[in-house]
């Protein structure tokens, strides 16, 4: 044990320079959340105070007013969080985490993947709808809101220094890039970030040559003229998608009906559109230069594409059970209890119309990355059956990450993981139960590293 602290304190250390490669998150968070809590977790309160109420800064100590962590039981404001972008590059969907390559003041191609895991209640959006990792593609620049690890010693990815999002990362990358807030509350990318916040790309120019070229265009307010940036020059090319209806075009269609030049340069009058974005090595010596994926040229062709995506994340949700956390037990006899949860939010309101008063239900108890613990062969093993007693909602402003709905459910034999303050994943009586695939539940709640994260032992040996 001693040797495995070690080693990953090493690794610790080579972080606050280097962030690691795609492989070590895959491979390796383990040993480095479990190392690097013990390098960078902070002194309790009553050692080394200073004569002016704040404590020294040392490598293992958080100055107090940097330090926003979110609490059991609370849901972080969104105004607090740290906020950035970049490219997605890794995705390890069934631990709900990856790497993005984040856009900072230097060469974009030069900054190393960083690591991202998902709060429990945290939020991905795609197009505009509710979506999971798996749903977005390698590539897409995404906006990310998160925060520092709510307890560093049961982390999933790295932890960092507290102020690393500070530190020059050298060879020409700049500063930004390795934020120690790699715990996120809602990743979205470019249409959803666009469509939450009232925004609209206008596309000022065209430039084509031969089903490539350039776009010129600015981000503004949909509503009125405030709120406008600087002009961005972005490339497309014939794999852009563009829609339009009902309609997906193609580069030749939009030269054939005269929107758009067969060669050279034409103005497109602040036409207002979502965009997808991405990035793609560029030539010219232009190091931070994005890639247009997609246009969508109407609502009715942006709402096209919400609608197919809260269907696939809707038929997701349904077989992997609804998360949610443990606001309070009540303890009967002989392993009575009744429970009383809070449902997580961001997902389609018909998914939470299924909870009703009277109807039966299942509870399992999952871990931080809301994998299913306590059974050998998937959710239902294991899980706690009831009735639910009662559904309750809000009647005040819904944190982002609640979805303002609590369900009182009663079972007549409680799993020692339904307790207050833990996550669960709850299956309303008319969902489909099915099995969840092996990667996405742990087999009798082991909470080993190779259960949690599993090693180059899982390949068979041919």
């Amino acid at each position: 044990m001693k040797f495995l602290v070690l080693g990953s304190w090493l690794i610790a250390l080579r972080l606050q320079f280097v962030v690691p490669r795609p492989w070590l998150v895959g491979l390796a968070c383990s040993l480095l959340a479990h190392g690097n809590a013990f390098a960078q977790e902070p002194r309790t309160r009553n050692q080394g105070q200073s004569t002016n109420n704040q404590e020294p800064r040392t490598k293992n100590q958080e100055p107090k007013s940097q330090v926003i962590r979110p609490e059991a039981g609370k849901f972080p404001p969104l105004e607090k969080a740290h906020a950035y972008r970049g490219e997605l590059v890794f995705v390890d969907h069934a631990n709900r985490r990856g790497s993005i390559r984040v856009q900072g003041s230097g060469m974009f191609f030069r900054n190393d993947p960083h690591p991202f895991a998902m709060l429990p209640y945290g939020i991905v959006r795609h197009h505009g709808a509710p979506a999971d990792l798996r749903d977005i593609p390698l590539g897409t620049v995404l906006h990310v809101r998160a925060f520092l690890p709510p307890d560093p010693r049961i982390s999933a990815v790295p932890v960092l220094p507290v102020d690393s999002k500070n530190m020059d990362a050298n060879h020409n990358r700049g500063a930004g890039i390795l934020p120690a807030e790699n715990h996120v509350l809602l990743l979205e990318d470019e249409p959803s970030r666009c469509q939450r916040e009232g925004l609209v790309w206008k596309l000022k120019e065209v430039e084509l040559r031969k089903d490539a070229g350039m776009i010129t265009a600015i981000l503004a307010a949909r509503e009125g003229g405030g709120g406008k940036t600087a002009e961005e020059r972005m490339t497309f090319d014939a794999a852009t998608r563009i829609w339009r209806g009902r309609e997906r075009l193609t580069i030749q269609e939009l030269i054939a009906e005269g929107a758009w030049p067969a060669d050279g340069k034409k103005s497109l009058g602040d036409q207002a559109v979502q965009i997808g974005i991405t990035w793609r090595p560029t030539p010219d010596g232009v190091f931070t230069r994005f890639h247009i994926s997609d246009i969508w040229m109407d609502d009715a062709a942006m709402q096209r594409a919400a609608s197919n995506q809260t269907e696939t994340h809707k038929a997701f949700i349904r077989s992997r059970w609804m998360p949610a956390w443990i606001d309070a037990v009540e303890y009967g006899k002989f392993g009575r209890a009744t429970v009383t949860a809070t449902l997580f939010g961001g997902m389609d309101e018909s998914l939470y119309s299924d909870f009703k008063k009277g109807g039966s239900a299942m509870m399992n108890a999952v871990e931080n990355t809301l994998k299913h613990t306590h059974g050998a062969y998937g959710a239902e093993h294991m899980a706690s059956r009831g009735t639910i007693l009662d559904v309750i909602q809000s009647s005040g402003p819904v944190p982002l990450g609640s979805s303002g709905t609590q369900v009182r459910f009663e079972t007549d034999l409680i799993i020692e993981g339904i307790r207050p303050g833990r996550t669960v994943r709850v299956r309303p009586g008319n969902w489909p139960q099915v099995q969840v695939p092996r990667e996405e539940y742990l087999n009798d709640g082991s909470s080993s590293v190779e259960e949690r994260f599993p090693s180059p032992a899982i390949f068979p040996r041919y």
